[in-house]
């Protein structure tokens, strides 16, 4: 990785100044935490895996004409992406209860939604990342009304495309979690798909079995945490050039 002025550095990603105007270069880590921070630790190669598995979807995802900030992938950790204006908001698409939901409403994990639910998360470490309103995000000036309303036309098109696409390689969406940021071309705006889609923050249980395969495996002390994302990988058809061998066998550190 060459030497460049460094702009943001979050939990899973490093943010660089980018070669263009407008564009930042997106690194990934292999940092893992849970739990706000609580629970932290390093799954070696998931920054490879991820990098390839959000290059995939968001790729998969422009084609069908959900805006989004990738541009390319640049090696095998990081990616360009178009510089935007990160909302923050995190927003939640939910179709089977699980995790926060199942505790929240004592509803059974698996439980089938009667229909997709959408949730917003105000981003913030210090305050935990709480869930807000429609009311608390338009009141604050996070979002204006009409953002909302992109954001939510945009998750539920997100959501149809993933939750098939996912169900083809026999995995079910669970949830996930994504961000939206204000693209700036011109004197226009519009709102695309920021940050990334991998098994980070996109919950995936095997149809069959229900095997969790994503982030709780790591949250919830299951174990093979490498395995699952190789295996998401693997049914996308997109391993790493080399295969295994590209991830150094791989060990979790907590």
């Amino acid at each position: 990785m060459t030497r460049r002025r460094r702009i943001y550095e979050g939990k899973a990603k490093v943010l660089f100044e980018g070669p263009e105007p407008g564009t930042l270069v997106q690194y990934f880590k292999d940092d893992a935490t849970a739990f706000n921070n609580q629970k932290r630790g390093i799954i070696t190669g998931k920054g490879v895996l991820n990098n390839r598995i959000s290059e995939y979807l968001m790729t998969k995802l422009g084609e069908i004409g959900v805006p989004t900030h990738f541009v390319r992938r640049l090696n095998m950790r990081e990616q360009l992406v178009r510089e935007v204006e990160i909302i923050p908001i995190s927003l939640v698409v939910r179709n089977v209860a699980a995790g926060s939901l199942s505790k929240r409403f004592g509803i059974p994990e698996g439980t089938q939604l009667p229909r997709s639910i959408m949730e917003y998360y105000y981003k913030s470490d210090e305050l935990n990342d709480p869930m807000v309103s429609e009311e608390h995000i338009t009141a604050f000036g996070w979002a204006t009304p009409q953002d909302l309303d992109d954001m939510m036309a945009l998750s539920l098109r997100i959501n149809d495309y993933l939750s098939g696409l996912f169900l083809g390689i026999g995995l079910k969406l669970v949830d996930f979690k994504i961000e939206f940021g204000r693209l700036w071309e011109n004197d226009e705006m519009r709102i695309v798909l920021a940050d990334e889609i991998s098994p980070d923050n996109c919950r995936l249980w095997d149809v069959k079995t229900n095997q969790k395969l994503d982030k709780d495996r790591f949250r919830e002390d299951l174990g093979r945490v490498e395995e699952a994302y190789q295996e998401v990988a693997r049914r996308l058809g997109i391993l790493p050039e080399g295969g295994p061998g590209d991830f150094n066998t791989p060990k979790l550190m907590q």
